[in-house]
């Protein structure tokens, strides 16, 4: 049998946790940490800047009272504003020390944008493009002083979105990739098709499956993202559209040893009932996996 399983991990947002404004209940750390632990799950993100410790000590101590591990986190950036970019770097540094001293691997790069949330799509310019790529290559700098590589995320409405951003990115830089199947497959791009076009540059999976539907209200402006959310866009693995065991085979196939992380968006509007909700759906995608690894 594969050894996917032992490199599944679990994400912060899959219970809500989001640091938007607005964006909706959020759920407490140790019951979040519980609930992954009794999932199945050995590892987790970070989540939000301070929703765990942010001092590395007491991180470590944390996280292994639930007998789990840091494998990276999601570290947003605005990379195309030269008057904003030294205290957006300055961020990053501190967030590559902190993964650094957990002993995780991989900074995750959310190219963010200027808009706030994740409602307003956007694209940028020509004369934007050289400004990101000269930041970025700072970026990957402060990771890798760090002891870090950069797992750039495309992802809805921020500056690297779909498979034209992705392919763009690829020639005109070096930087790793962080394949997020839903994001990608809400912008309209199969998830397969980046797999099999840089499997050697994807270094990080963030797995999520999706609602066709919604996606598309989404994708056309009719339904904003958050309401999506909260509408069930985001489905346990194998219950939506997204060709999850595509992603997955052709990765393996070519190589890829990192982790996978289930990373589905959830927006709550109260704490659930014990044993409901994300922790259900979390089993849910598990037990898909667990197939799938069967088969491997």
């Amino acid at each position: 049998m594969s050894d996917l399983l032992e490199r599944v991990a679990g994400a912060p947002i899959t219970w809500g946790v989001d640091e938007s404004p607005g964006w909706g209940y959020l759920m407490g750390r140790d019951r979040v940490l519980t609930e992954m632990a009794d999932a199945g799950l050995t590892a987790t993100e970070l989540g939000p800047d301070g929703f765990l410790p942010t001092d590395p000590g007491e991180l470590r101590e944390y996280v292994a009272g639930y007998d789990m591990s840091v494998i990276g986190g999601f570290v947003p950036a605005l990379l195309y504003r030269p008057g904003e970019i030294e205290s957006e770097l300055e961020y990053v540094r501190r967030a590559s020390r902190q993964l650094a001293a957990t002993g995780s691997k991989v900074l995750v790069l959310g190219p963010s944008s200027h808009n706030p949330g994740y409602d307003t799509r956007f694209d940028m310019s020509e004369d934007e493009w050289p400004i990101f790529l000269a930041n970025l290559q700072r970026l990957e700098r402060i990771a890798g002083e760090a002891g870090l590589q950069t797992a750039l995320h495309p992802h809805w409405s921020m500056a690297i979105e779909d498979g034209q951003d992705v392919e763009r990115l690829l020639e005109a830089s070096d930087v790793g990739l962080c394949l997020d199947t839903g994001h990608l497959f809400v912008a309209g791009t199969d998830p397969v098709s980046i797999a099999r076009l840089a499997p050697e540059r994807v270094l990080h999976v963030h797995l999520k499956d999706a609602d066709a539907a919604l996606a598309e209200q989404v994708r056309t402006g009719e339904v904003p993202f958050r309401q999506a959310v909260i509408d069930g866009l985001f489905s346990p693995l194998g219950a939506g559209a997204v060709d999850i065991e595509g992603v997955i085979r052709t990765l393996e196939r070519g190589g890829f040893r990192g982790w996978y992380v289930l990373e589905q968006d959830v927006s709550l509007s109260a704490e659930p009932a014990p044993g409901s909700g994300p922790m259900a759906d979390a089993i849910e995608s598990v037990a898909y996996l667990r197939r799938l690894a069967a088969t491997l």
